[in-house]
């Protein structure tokens, strides 16, 4: 066999994702809060990235020096000819390069030091004018709010209080390690005496310490012991209502009639049981350490125009405003020396560029799949769920000209604001329920919005079994198997006709008692 060199020249077609694709596919899919946290990130390493101020007018520099031309041109980006549409946020963003960075702060003269030492102040702590200190650190109120206290940290403070014996403190403190988020301790106690080499009454007794803690029925082991613990400090727990938590699958199945042979009462006792039970907290460890609620904040408004169309528009206030400082980078141009100075000016600009075509690039596709949706829901906008059409990904994408990869990301973790609320993206995109008869397909999200209208207008001598619901169904033209509405049923948590039947008929005899 012989071996030789030699060059050979073939062409080949390959698809290479590029950073700057991978940006703007990233930016898609990021919601408003991830996508602001995203840009200030990019800001903070950015020197040629400035945010736009707020009612400012556009920056005119006729005698700004050009860029360097290694560091590339963004005619393309600044040309005129890019006009914003109805609907469609303006390109050329607009941005004020006033950056003043001075402190108001008169200086601190020899003799105020010296009133301000015995007090135990010093030049570097003391406010000044307007909140602002020596050091530049403006004063915030986020500075005094204590952190969240977490459940951990709320059981140990009462455990320190509570006993003062060190070794039940030890046994204490691996208890309060074990109770999950929820105030449930689930591990084993016989295990846990093992581990810290003591008996186990003394970890039975520890824990009935715990769970005379604040909150109430906080280290529980089950939901019957949880409930038990909250009934027991209100002074409601006796015999009835213990037999009563003892078969909490008959309650949960509302089997009145087996509850009433168990604790001998009657239905309205066993209803007033039942009051004081639903009172209670199933799981009183979630009010701590639940972290901060964010509010969810609409993408898109839409609202109905005065001549009947609807108008959508993109929300201003998560769409970050960013610009290519194009005076900075021509400024320094012409004073960079070394190639490490100009590779990274010249990759900075790129960056920025890149990223303020991108967040221009999502809010017009955002805009775009958003009205596809609205054109193609405006029933639902008009008269509500029952007119919920049935839709896919692949008929917005084939609408707009868009791939369902793309539509797919930009209505995730999207959402609308309507007169009707607020719905996320993904709310419109519902699987199709054929009509009998050859119609037109129905929404399964309507199916289900008339599945509960139906059962919440039942009475209580005419119980609607799944049977009678398809049948019914089926009479207004919806083509549904039996399964189907068992399962959405099931999905929107309303029990079976039986269960229905005895919860309704216990709630008629105990009004008629």
């Amino acid at each position: 066999m012989k071996f030789s060199q030699r060059m050979e020249l073939r062409q080949s077609q390959s698809l290479v994702m590029t950073p700057q694709l991978l940006q703007a596919i990233k930016l898609l899919q990021l919601s408003g809060l991830e996508l602001n946290d995203y840009v200030e990130a990019e800001l903070e390493k950015n020197p040629l990235l400035e945010r736009v101020a707020d009612d400012t007018g556009p920056v005119t520099t006729p005698d700004a020096p050009a860029p360097d031309a290694a560091l590339g041109s963004d005619s393309d980006w600044e040309s005129s000819s890019l006009t914003p549409e109805r609907g469609e946020i303006d390109p050329r963003i607009e941005v004020s390069l006033d950056n003043v960075y001075q402190d108001d702060a008169p200086p601190v003269t020899p003799a105020a030091r010296q009133e301000m030492e015995p007090m135990g102040l010093s030049a570097t702590s003391w406010s000044g004018v307007g909140g602002q200190s020596f050091d530049g650190d403006e004063n915030s109120l986020e500075a005094y709010v204590a952190a969240e206290i977490s459940l951990h940290d709320h059981l140990t403070e009462q455990l320190h209080v509570a006993t003062s014996d060190p070794v039940d403190r030890l046994i204490g403190a691996s208890l309060i390690d074990l109770i999950d988020e929820a105030g449930y301790l689930r591990d084993p106690l016989d295990e846990v005496a093992e581990r810290l080499g003591v008996t186990l009454e003394r970890v039975h007794a520890v824990l009935a310490i715990i769970q005379r803690f604040d909150p109430s029925g906080v280290g529980a082991v089950d939901l019957a012991d949880c409930l038990r613990i909250q009934l027991v400090e209100r002074n409601r727990y006796d015999p009835a209502i213990a037999a009563l938590l003892d078969n909490l699958d008959l309650l949960a199945r509302r089997d009145f009639a087996s509850l009433r042979k168990l604790t001998s009462l009657d239905d309205e006792d066993i209803l007033e049981m039942v009051s004081d039970i639903k009172s209670l907290d199933p799981k009183p460890g979630l009010r701590f350490g639940g972290g901060t609620i964010q509010p969810v904040i609409p993408d898109v408004y839409v609202r109905k125009a005065p001549d009947g169309t609807w108008l959508v528009e993109l929300n201003s206030d998560t769409l970050p405003r960013v610009l290519v400082n194009q005076t900075y980078a021509a400024k320094i141009s012409g004073n960079l020396k070394t190639e490490d100075e100009k590779s990274f000016v010249s990759e900075a600009l790129q960056t920025a560029n890149w990223l303020t075509k991108s967040l221009e690039q999502r809010a017009k596709t955002i805009l775009k799949v958003a009205s596809e949706i609205v054109r193609h829901q405006d029933l639902f906008f008009e008269q509500g769920v029952e007119f919920l059409r049935p839709l896919n990904l692949r008929t917005v994408a084939d609408a707009i000209a868009m791939h369902e990869s793309t539509v797919s990301r930009v209505t995730s973790n999207k959402y609308i604001a309507s007169e009707r609320g607020l719905f996320e993206m993904k709310y419109f995109f519902t699987a199709s329920i054929n009509a009998s008869g050859g119609g037109e397909s129905h929404s399964a999200e309507a199916v289900r919005f008339r599945i509960k209208q139906m059962i919440d207008q039942e009475a209580p001598d005419d119980i609607l079994s799944d049977d009678t619901i398809v049948t019914k169904l089926k009479s207004s033209g919806i083509d549904i198997a039996r399964r189907t509405v068992a399962k959405y049923r099931d999905s929107l948590k309303i029990p079976s006709s039986v269960e229905r039947r005895r919860e309704k008929q216990g709630m008629v005899q105990a009004k008629a008692g």
